[in-house]
């Protein structure tokens, strides 16, 4: 990688700041694009991002921070996105400089609201960024794991080889194993689905299922997942692989899932308006549920599971009701 390559990540979530994180382990300085003034100066001056992760430290020499996302694209050969999806269109809308000239790595796990794209393709589409310039960072990974600095892993997905493996080397150290991938589509879209099933997994454990079925539902879950994608862009793929299970099964079951507590609160009876002010976080596999249930109407494959959770959260169906059904299609 040349030496004067610059990085720089937008957004300043938990995600984006693991990240970051991960970024000043390999690198001098490492651009860092939020929207707030106050958590920049924060950040500066205490070394931590107050709202965010706020165990995982920087060193402000490293950093290279704006308020201004031209002046950060202007700065940045490769750019990584990480704001929630539902923020992406609001954010692209505030770009004057063009960005066919940059790499563009998308960290979002969910779909642009705007044109029901996946990050990738809406980059690609609307922004007319080549699709050689474009690649995805898949887990499993939680940002708070990284915080921790427990052993994680990432998936870099890139049509250009030599991108990916850029960018994979960068984000790699001592706790921090990374790969890369050609499934750019596949992977993002798994990225995305595995948000829905934790939302199911979430619902399943508020109602009080346990562990048997828990297990029941994402062996289901990634088979689930397999017809989808299979429908959206057919190509050789082990979805067996981290990018597609191990990302699933970390977000179905662990303690860190956003897109778990969400569906947990709805199984608990919870409202989706009341759930989603309580958690005071975006649970992408909310938006994410929508999107693939109308994408799926053309595509017509057999998704039971993301049909309940969609039926639950969009038609106020009876969470009791759906996964008593369930039980009867699932094996």
């Amino acid at each position: 990688m040349p030496s004067k390559t610059k990085i720089a990540v937008i957004g300043g979530g938990s995600w984006a700041t693991a990240i970051v994180k991960m970024l000043c382990e390999n690198m001098n300085e490492v651009g860092w694009y939020m929207r707030s003034h106050y958590i920049i100066e924060h950040i500066k001056l205490n070394k931590h991002n107050p709202n965010y992760i706020s165990s995982a430290y920087f060193d402000p020499n490293k950093l290279f921070f704006s308020e201004d996302i031209n002046q950060m694209i202007d700065y940045a050969d490769y750019l990584i996105f990480a704001i929630p999806s539902a923020f992406v269109q609001a954010e692209l809308n505030k770009i004057k400089v063009p960005l066919t000239n940059k790499v563009i790595f998308s960290a979002i796990k969910g779909i642009v609201p705007e044109s029901g794209l996946i990050v990738g393709e809406h980059f690609n589409k609307k922004m007319n960024v080549p699709l050689e310039n474009i690649g995805v960072i898949t887990g499993p990974c939680h940002a708070e794991e990284v915080a921790m600095e427990r052993l994680s892993y990432l998936t870099i997905a890139c049509q250009d080889e030599k991108k990916a493996e850029v960018l994979a080397e960068k984000l790699a150290s001592r706790y921090i194993k990374t790969k890369i991938s050609d499934d750019i589509i596949g992977t993002e879209y798994a990225a995305m689905l595995k948000n829905i099933f934790a939302v199911a997994a979430g619902i399943a454990h508020g109602l009080g299922y346990g562990d048997n079925f828990q297990a029941v539902l994402m062996s289901n879950a990634i088979r689930e997942m397999k017809r989808f994608i299979k429908k959206i862009h057919k190509m050789k793929r082990n979805i067996n692989n981290s990018a597609y299970l191990g990302d699933l099964l970390v977000t179905g079951y662990s303690v860190f899932s956003r897109n778990r507590m969400f569906g947990n609160m709805i199984g608990k009876g919870y409202t989706v308006k009341s759930a989603m002010f309580e958690m005071s976080m975006v649970a992408e596999g909310y938006y994410a549920t929508k999107s693939a249930y109308l994408i799926n109407q053309k595509n017509k494959a057999e998704i039971p599971i993301i049909d309940a959770v969609y039926r639950i959260l969009y038609e106020n169906k009876d969470p009791k009701q759906e996964f008593n059904q369930l039980t009867d299609i699932l094996d």
